[in-house]
């Protein structure tokens, strides 16, 4: 047997979700090691992870990444196995028979908590679980979102944050004709919100935000965007941090909004406040108000902290939501480091405490943790992609390197796999379900929905006795 990566024995790689990290991981071993497949698994039927999933319906361009995406998939080096969930129909151990390497590019699907009384009061909400209600993902399409109150708090001042808040006031009108999901229309259109606070612990120059999110929140129809002009103001390490172009020009976004005379006719207002953390939701069989705490900053230019006054604010609300980060499940088989919420890794190599485990590697925000934008993950995926191929030399080959015997291992354990084929055909049918509505598309919300539309009434997914 020849060397791993030759074109005596082409190196066998499984990429464990279907998102930009793990397309971008696929696209890097293509062009850097000519003698290798990729067979990329993901627990749903449909590709691209949040690119399809987790961006707002009135982003539509930049969904486009998928055209990107698309071309790697049509390698002749490339399948895909959608449907198939790790851990559940597969597990690591299984796939090591049939992979050199393993690469998982998982990313982070579970909101954090606040960590705070009331916060499972009805009323409560996951940023992660709204997001993936109105792009119409499986397991969060079907949530019950009551919007019937006048005010909803929103915790966090990252893009996601400003993207509720943003989904939360716009005009129905406005967003009927993006991709959108209808359930998540029909409610929106029924929604008494009026007033959506944004709440940061930490300043405006600390806020996580782009510029052009935030600058979204300025032309929404009908809505005015309220600051207080004394959230504003900066103490001296504050002031430093202010030297960061990006911090500047956002501080300019800001300042322009809080300036803005508010107009009485407007129908909804967005409050970003600051320096205020959740201390307590309120309410009796749901969520009637939040208590909050004001903050002051201490420490050194770039490491300041929010540090509680004891002052307590009180914000009369229906809804909370939060949107405070990410964290990742742990993989059984994986070693995971459970305080950063991230499997345990250097520089995308899985390690635990004898050191580097061969063949596994790591991509994305299960990698590095849940920042940075959609483009962020080609380095990061770049990265592992390297030290890979640095490993081919000690790696050691896999048992079974056949993709039939894959194809063959998942159909006797009952698993209903869907090829990148069958994707095309969901995705031409979801566009066509759209053009009824007026609508780029709109997606399927159940699998099962998808296995009917390709003809697959009867498939069954059942759990092997033996993972």
């Amino acid at each position: 047997m020849g060397l791993l990566g030759t074109a005596e024995r082409p190196l066998r790689v499984a990429i464990i979700g279907s998102g930009p990290s793990g397309f971008y991981a696929a696209d890097a071993l293509f062009k850097k090691l000519p003698h290798c497949t990729v067979d990329m698994f993901e627990s749903l039927p449909t590709p691209f992870g949040l690119a399809r999933s987790g961006v707002a319906p009135d982003h539509e361009n930049i969904r486009e990444i998928t055209k990107y995406f698309e071309k790697v998939a049509r390698s002749e080096r490339y399948a895909f196995f959608g449907n198939v969930a790790l851990g559940y129909q597969i597990s690591v151990a299984v796939l090591k028979k049939y992979y050199d390497a393993i690469i998982f590019a998982c990313g982070t699907p579970v909101g954090k908590n606040l960590g705070i009384p009331g916060e499972d009061l009805p009323g409560s909400y996951s940023a992660a679980t709204f997001v993936g209600w109105y792009n119409g993902h499986p397991a969060h399409a079907h949530f019950p979102f009551d919007l019937s109150h006048e005010t909803a708090v929103v915790i966090g001042v990252g893009n996601v944050a400003l993207d509720i808040a943003r989904i939360l006031t716009k005009p129905v009108d406005e967003l009927k004709h993006t991709d959108i999901s209808q359930h998540a229309l029909d409610v929106l259109a029924a929604s008494k919100i009026k007033d959506v606070y944004i709440i940061g612990r930490r300043g405006p120059v600390q806020a996580k935000f782009k510029e052009n999110e935030i600058k979204e929140l300025g032309k929404i129809t009908d809505c005015a965007c309220v600051i207080k002009p004394q959230d504003l103001e900066l103490n001296t390490a504050s002031e430093k941090e202010l030297e960061e172009p990006s911090a500047q020009r956002i501080m300019t976004i800001l300042r322009e909004l809080s300036a803005r005379p508010a107009d009485s006719i407007q129908k909804r207002r967005i409050h970003l406040r600051f320096l205020l953390s959740p201390v307590r939701i309120e309410g009796m069989s749901h969520v009637e108000s939040i208590l909050l705490e004001q903050n002051i900053l201490v420490g050194e230019p770039f490491k300041q902290k929010a540090k509680g006054s004891g002052e307590i604010v009180e914000i009369p609300c229906g809804a909370v939501f939060s949107s405070i980060g990410y964290r990742a499940n742990p993989i059984p088989g994986v070693p995971f480091n459970h305080k950063l919420g991230i499997i345990a890794n250097t520089e995308g190599r899985v390690v635990d405490e004898n050191g580097v485990v061969p063949g596994l590697y790591t991509v994305g925000w299960i990698k590095r943790g849940p920042r940075g934008l959609i483009g962020s993950n080609k380095p990061c995926s770049a990265e592992t992609v390297q030290k890979l191929l640095e490993d081919l030399p000690t790696l050691p080959p896999c048992e079974i390197p056949s993709m039939d015997e894959v194809k063959n291992m998942l159909i006797r354990r009952g698993v209903r796999s869907i090829s990148y084929e069958e994707w095309l055909k969901i995705d031409a049918l979801e566009r066509e379900r759209g053009k009824q509505l007026d609508k780029p598309r709109e997606r399927f919300t159940q699998v099962s929905q998808m296995l009917e539309a390709l003809g697959d009434i009867k498939a069954c997914i059942q759990q092997p006795d033996t993972l």
